[in-house]
Parts: C-alpha cells; sequence; structure tokens
C-alpha cells in the first residue's frame, strides 16, 4: 500500500502520469486517476492536478479537435544535451565493450555516475537504461543494439580505435 505524502510514491505516480501522457490521450484529471489505479497507484483529483501542475503539463489540441494533457517537448534541449554528453564521453570515458544487450562504458575511478547522469539525461534510440558504479557503467539496450550504441559511443569520445 502507498501512503500519501511517501516521496517515493510521488515520483512513482509522477514517473507513471508522464508516461501515460506519452503514450495515450489523457483528456481529464478523473481519466488520469483511472489509469494510475489500473496500475495500482491510488491518488486523488487534488493530488494529480498538483502533479500536472509540477510537471508543466499543459492541454493540446489533437486531430479530431479533443484537448489532451501533455508535456511540452520543447522544455527539452535534446541538441544541447547530446553536446554536453559529447564533452562529457571526451573527457571521461577510457573503455567501451559490447556484449549481447549490454555496453559497458569504464571511466577513472570516481567517474563513472557523471557519465551515467550524461547519458540519462540525453535521448539515445536503444538505450534502455544504466547503472553507474565508481568507474563502470552497464548500459542495457534493446535487443541486438548494442554493437551499434557502442559504435556510436565510440565515435562521440573520440576512441576511434575501439
Amino acid at each position: 500500500m502507498l501512503l500519501r505524502g511517501d516521496g517515493m510514491a510521488k515520483n512513482r505516480r509522477q514517473y507513471q502520469i508522464s508516461k501515460f501522457l506519452e503514450t495515450e490521450f489523457v483528456s481529464s484529471q478523473a481519466q488520469l486517476v483511472g489509469l494510475l489505479a489500473r496500475v495500482g497507484i491510488e491518488a486523488t483529483q487534488a493530488t494529480v492536478s498538483r502533479d500536472l501542475e509540477e510537471l508543466g503539463a499543459i492541454k493540446v489540441k489533437v486531430p479530431g479537435g479533443e484537448l489532451v494533457y501533455a508535456v511540452p517537448s520543447h522544455m527539452r534541449d535534446t541538441s544541447a544535451d547530446a553536446d554536453h554528453l559529447r564533452r562529457v564521453l571526451s573527457e571521461w570515458v577510457v573503455e567501451l565493450v559490447a556484449s549481447g544487450n549490454l555496453v559497458l562504458i569504464k571511466t577513472p575511478p570516481g567517474s563513472a555516475h557523471v557519465v551515467a547522469s550524461a547519458m540519462d539525461h540525453t535521448i539515445i534510440n536503444g538505450v534502455l537504461g544504466t547503472v553507474a558504479g565508481d568507474d563502470t557503467i552497464m548500459v542495457v539496450t534493446k535487443f541486438g543494439e548494442a554493437d551499434a550504441l557502442r559504435d556510436l559511443l565510440a565515435r562521440m569520445a573520440g576512441l576511434d580505435d575501439v
């Protein structure tokens, strides 16, 4: 059971709201409360209203004229994210290895979190997530995309011989 006021519950709820707004036409807060309940998250309309405000959601018109909630895509500067990732990779990555659907990234000790954070803030096709240790990052990719991702990251890092 989720407790109201629990920070993790709020983070999970807002994450799920963002996912719903990306994948479904949500036209009312009541609909959103129902969608959340479907995945086991209890929320009131007032809580959902605050969440939408904090997420910066707005109503937009979709084909057919219906108004639905959306989080504006212009809030993210993807070109700045890619430039930042390129700089971070070129400064901190020392080795890249692909295996199956994983890419392992080696960094100097204490630097893995810097690279993982830059990757997490950049939209990269095929990347499902990252896990960072002290000097190693494990990047989970969609099946069959690890080699292509390793090659892309190697070019961005300037590791042409990898």
